[in-house]
Order: C-alpha cells, then sequence, then structure tokens
C-alpha cells in the first residue's frame, strides 16, 4: 500500500506541492510513500505559526509538559513493532537495528520526562544585604529541525522531546526519502497531547528548506537550528545561522577511526569493526571508517577480520541480517563515486565490489531487487588518501597500520573529523592516553564507534559538528537560555562593585 503523507501546521494538512515517492531500497519498484513537498513560503510560514503558539506552551508549567513527553514514551512504546516495520520498510535498516531505534526513543522520553521537574535554576548570594539573585532557564522560543532518514525516528527524538519539554515550539523538516517514518513518529506526538501548532511537521527538499529557513532568520520566527547531514550543508547553516547572531545544534559526519593496539582482544575488535563498519550498511555519522591496527597484528587481525565480512548476512531487512541495502537511489550513486576512490596501490580483502546482482553475486545473500552492495575492506590505505580523508557514506572500510601510539593517535585525528572514535586494548594507560589525544567528541574502549545511550552527551568535533551536545542534561543548554534576575528588597539603590561592605585585615599581623 502507497501512504500519501503531507506536511501538517497546526493541526491541519497541507494540501498541494510536488510530488516525491519514497520507495523501499530492498525492492525498488515499491513505493512506500508519495510525499507531497513544501517549497520556502509553506516553510516560513510554518515557522509563524509556531511562533504563534509557542508562548502558550511556554506557560504550561514544566512538570506537566514533562508528562507529555512520559505520555509519547509509552504512546511509542505501544506501537513500537508497527513502527520498527515501517523504518524497515522505507529505509531498508534491519529489523532488529529499527526496533532498537525505536527503543531509542522511548529511552530519551523515559530520561527527559523527569526533566520537567529538573529545569534547575539556582539561588546565589549576593555581595549586598537585603538582595538576593537568581538563575533560570527559560525556553529558546521556535526551533527548527533538520533530520537526515538514515535514523528516521531516534535522531528526530533527540531534538524534539528535549525541545518540547523546554517550552519551545518546533519545526521539524524529515528527509523527503524517511517521510513516512517521520510521519508516523509525528501522529504519535501529536496523541500524547500537544496543543496545535507547537509541532509542526513540514515536507521539502533542501533548498526549499533553506530557503525558507533564511525567511524565517530573517522575520525572527526561528531562535534555534538544529540539524543532522552533512558536514557541507552543515557549514551553509552554520553560515545562514551566524548571520543572525545565533549557534545552530550541529551534529555532522564522521570519518571514525579504530585504533587496535598489539594487546588487544582480536576477536572482539572484529566484532566491534563488524557491527561499526557495515551496520545501517556503513550509513551511520558513526559507522567505521578507518581501522588503524598495530603493525605487529595487522595481519592477522585483517584475516580474521576479512573472514567475518564473508560469512555475513547480507540482504532482506526483514531477516536477521548484517546489513540491507542503501537508504535511497542517491545513496546508491554516491556510494558509487566512492568506490572510485580505491586507488592501484590498495588492496581489495574483502572480495567483489559494487551492487550485488545475478553477474556480480554474493553467497547467502537473501535480498532481490534493492540497493544491495558488497560490503568492502580495503587494505593500505595512506594518510593522503581520499579513503582515508573523508568520510564514505556506505559499506566500506580501510584499513591501515601503525607503531606507537602517538603515530596512532595522529592518523585518527588526521582526517579532521571528531565525531566518534575507538580503542581495542587490555592496557588502562594506553586507553586514557588515546582519550587524552583524540579529538573526537566520543570514545570507546574496547567497543565499536557507533552506539549512543539517551543519558549521555552526544555530537562532535572538528568537521563533525560545531562542538553542540545532544541526549542527556547537556541537550538542555541547546533549548534553553539562561537568565539572570536580581532583587533588591533594601528599599535603596544598592550598586554592585561599588556600594560594597569592605572589611579591612590587618596584613601586618604575625605570630
Amino acid at each position: 500500500m502507497t501512504l500519501d503523507i503531507f506536511s501538517v501546521v497546526g493541526g491541519k494538512e497541507a494540501t498541494g506541492g510536488a510530488a516525491y515517492d519514497s520507495i523501499n531500497p530492498s525492492r525498488v519498484d515499491e513505493v512506500v510513500a508519495r510525499v507531497h513537498l513544501a517549497d520556502a513560503g509553506a516553510f516560513a510560514a510554518a515557522c509563524r505559526t509556531a511562533a504563534a503558539a509557542q508562548a502558550e506552551w511556554a506557560r504550561v508549567p514544566a512538570p506537566v509538559r514533562g508528562r507529555v513527553i512520559a505520555s509519547v514514551g509509552r504512546l511509542v512504546e505501544a506501537n513500537a513493532e508497527a513502527l520498527a516495520r515501517l523504518v524497515t520498510r522505507e529505509i531498508g535498516k534491519p529489523y532488529a537495528e529499527a526496533l532498537g531505534e525505536v527503543r531509542e526513543i522511548v529511552d530519551t522520553c523515559d530520561f527527559f520526562l523527569g526533566e520537567g521537574r529538573r529545569l534547575y535554576g539556582q539561588t546565589v548570594p549576593s555581595e549586598m544585604p537585603d538582595k538576593s539573585l537568581f538563575t533560570f532557564r527559560v525556553p529558546v522560543g521556535v526551533a527548527a529541525v533538520v533530520t537526515a532518514g538514515n535514523f528516521p525516528v531516534a535522531v528526530p527524538s533527540w531534538y524534539l522531546v528535549p525541545a518540547l519539554l523546554c517550552g519551545n515550539a518546533v519545526v521539524w523538516k524529515p528527509a523527503e526519502y524517511a517521510a513516512a517514518s517521520a510521519h508516523a513518529l509525528y501522529r504519535l506526538l501529536a496523541a500524547a497531547g500537544l496543543p496545535d501548532g507547537v509541532l509542526n511537521l513540514v515536507l521539502a527538499d533542501g533548498e526549499q528548506t533553506f530557503a525558507g529557513l533564511e525567511t524565517a532568520l530573517e522575520e525572527g520566527t526561528v531562535h534555534k537550528v538544529g540539524f543532522t547531514g552533512s558536514s557541507g550543508v552543515g557549514r551553509r547553516i552554520g553560515e545562514l545561522c551566524g548571520r543572525h547572531l545565533q549557534s545552530p545544534c550541529l551534529e555532522l559526519g564522521g570519518k571514525n577511526p579504530m585504533v587496535v593496539m598489539p594487546d588487544a582482544d582480536l576477536d572482539l575488535a572484529v566484532e566491534g569493526a563488524l557491527f561499526a563498519g557495515f551496520g545501517t550498511a556503513g550509513q551511520r555519522c558513526t559507522s567505521l571508517g578507518t581501522v588503524i591496527v598495530h603493525e605487529s597484528v595487522h595481519g592477522e587481525f585483517l584475516a580474521r577480520y576479512t573472514a567475518a565480512v564473508a560469512g555475513a548476512e547480507i540482504g532482506d531487512p526483514a531477516g536477521e541480517v548484517l546489513c540491507g541495502p542503501l537508504l535511497d537511489h542517491r545513496f546508491a550513486e554516491r556510494y558509487e563515486e566512492y568506490l572510485g576512490w580505491i586507488e592501484p596501490h590498495h588492496t581489495v580483502v574483502s572480495g567483489p565490489v559494487g551492487r550485488i546482482t545475478p553477474e556480480n553475486p554474493r553467497g547467502g545473500f537473501t535480498g532481490s531487487g534493492g540497493l544491495y552492495y558488497h560490503p568492502v575492506v580495503v587494505d593500505g590505505v595512506r594518510a593522503g588518501d581520499r579513503l582515508f580523508l573523508e568520510e564514505t557514506f556506505g559499506p566500506i572500510v580501510g584499513v591501515t597500520s601503525f607503531g606507537t601510539l602517538e603515530e596512532a593517535i595522529a592518523l585518527a585525528n588526521r582526517p579532521g573529523y571528531g565525531l566518534s572514535s575507538s580503542i581495542y586494548t587490555t592496557d588502562p594507560k594506553a586507553a586514557f592516553r588515546f582519550r587524552a589525544g583524540v579529538g573526537a567528541g566520543m570514545v570507546s574502549v574496547n567497543n565499536s564507534t557507533s552506539g549512543a545511550e539517551a543519558h549521555l552527551p552526544f555530537g562532535g568535533n572538528g568537521k563533525s559538528g560545531n562542538g553542540s551536545r545532544q541526549s542527556g542534561v547537556w541537550v538542555l543548554d541547546q533549548f534553553t537560555r539562561w537568565q539572570a534576575m536580581n532583587w533588591d528588597y533594601s528599599g535603596r539603590l544598592q550598586k554592585a562593585q561599588m556600594d560594597v561592605a569592605e572589611i579591612v585585615p590587618d596584613p601586618g599581623f604575625r605570630l
């Protein structure tokens, strides 16, 4: 069944707009949803609607807003299997992973439902008598949230849940190739009792969204921008927001390194590299980019890794597979370009390269008619190669070697991204030296580069973001502003730093 999906603004479906077909990438002739796209004017109008609704929502007591978030969590939990099946059908994510993604929404709601009672400010002592100082968290206003489709429901919840909890209104623009999943999540949020206009869903392409966002910023109807996507688009959004003296929340790409020390448990490292490199078909911002292996165990690790890749189940995402298809035709085309970065000095150690077809088969393959690609492991990458330096959004992992930990850290930092990183070692000293030296916002020890928990800060540095963080209490700084208040009840004007009592010591006192 093909769904008709429209934007929803102020609680009402928008009509018209150019049609976009969201396909099932595991069966490309199947249209999951006909998505009716809005234009820049509709996006800007949605921001005006959100601005009109925000003040009333902010007046709802924060603990009550927390109960709304609790309801979202219970609704998602009750609909978990249906939502996960839709995610699998629309973007080809293996069902087990899709179910885990839905669970992440529940975890996020479970964490933030209590934050409605913990949006703490402080009472601060004054330097003057009969005067009190206070700090308060206040909502920023309207948040415009633009998300990618590789995590079509979990990552949006990282923005939507805290933004709404803090008293903001939201205009959410999901990826059009994941619009059906986004629309389903919107309906669950609306069913929790959100007033019309507090959460608005706008379906649009990238250029119309950017133009609409530019208008909204000029009109003053957007006060925070959240964006998950490529580093290139993130730069454009950062520049746009900077012109309006705003700091966006940017969660961008990664070239995530995994260091394998000579004392590593190689079987564990292989398991981590398999999941990090090829889970979600390598289409995570935290996917493994390059394995940096100590020269003494390089050969053994590579042999075990290639054997694991060869034995991994690839195919129908409804089954128990390591990975399914690429997300959409645009990602398949881009991945073909990345495969062109394989150079003569590289060695492809994983077998066939390219799309899985009857002419280019894979043993044990369970898919049919989809955007399925062979997982690729490339040995011999060098620090100057594009394959080493740039994000490759798809099932391809590079491998290189190192001699000292300092060299490994330098290689890990060389691409200039700074999202996730990993080290496999049994030496605590090596683990802490790596943590101190690597530029990534997230570090795993004896674990893969992928995986996030709802109560830990998520985000990157360098090309991976502007230092903003999602998840846990840290994201509250994205969706609130600090307000300071002083209350002087002395009955007279007391001037700070001027009318301060002074107690004079005796500096010459000696025992």
